[in-house]
């Protein structure tokens, strides 16, 4: 993050990390937890936050203990709700002609769904991808780095794409893959596992208790 002051909204694009930021929990792990047949699912988590395996295996693994059918699916993140400021964040983000754009290391099924049902559809997202089997979850990760094994989806490549190039690149996140790509941002809004890094890394950042604080900061630029 740079030290300086935004005066405008309009020369930025603004990326949201989903779990745990616009929702108020991590959805995917409570589907692994919530749908597994066993704990199978805890071993390769345990792999994962040590760091000895990435998230693409950690999540391949897990879901290979899910059943639940795409309609239970479905049904089960009908009742999740976001973060009510998301909807004036996006008020905020529209005047100046901008949408928010997702980066998750969650499915896109999962996100798009969640955010129709709460009446979000103008969100760009870029994540990973969930094909159905009858009661299997079958993920895949387009959006890998070839020379990266530790992020499912690459969120730095997808922040740093050309359509976004000569924007002030703004950064919400929570957890330990919003890292790579908060470190490539102009300014990041950051609680959770990325805040305690930037403050043991000591880099500069906003810290945030949930979206209400990120839209009071935006509300400020648009007066």
């Amino acid at each position: 993050m740079r030290d300086f002051r935004l005066s405008k909204l309009s020369d930025c694009v603004v990326f949201f990390d989903f779990d745990n930021t616009i929702t108020p929990f991590d959805v995917c792990d409570d589907i692994i937890k919530r749908f597994s047949i066993n704990e199978d699912w805890i071993k390769p988590e345990l792999a994962w936050r040590k760091g000895k395996i990435g998230s693409a295996r950690c999540l391949s693994e897990q879901f290979k203990s899910v059943r639940i059918s795409k309609d239970e699916l479905t049904r089960y993140l009908a009742q999740i709700k976001i973060d009510p400021y998301f909807h004036r964040i996006i008020g905020i983000l529209k005047k100046d002609g901008l949408k928010p754009v997702i980066l998750s290391d969650s499915f896109s099924f999962i996100i798009s769904t969640i955010l129709h049902d709460n009446g979000v559809t103008n969100a760009e997202i870029y994540a990973n991808d969930l094909k159905f089997s009858k009661d299997r979850l079958i993920p895949s990760f387009p959006n890998r780095h070839l020379r990266c094994r530790i992020c499912a989806h690459c969120k730095k490549k997808s922040l740093l794409r050309n359509k976004f190039r000569d924007k002030i690149i703004m950064y919400v996140g929570d957890g330990l893959s919003d890292i790579c790509p908060a470190l490539y941002s102009h300014m990041v809004f950051a609680k959770g596992e990325l805040l305690r890094h930037f403050r043991r890394t000591k880099r500069l950042c906003i810290a945030y208790r949930n979206l209400e604080d990120i839209y009071n900061y935006f509300r400020g630029l648009d007066r």
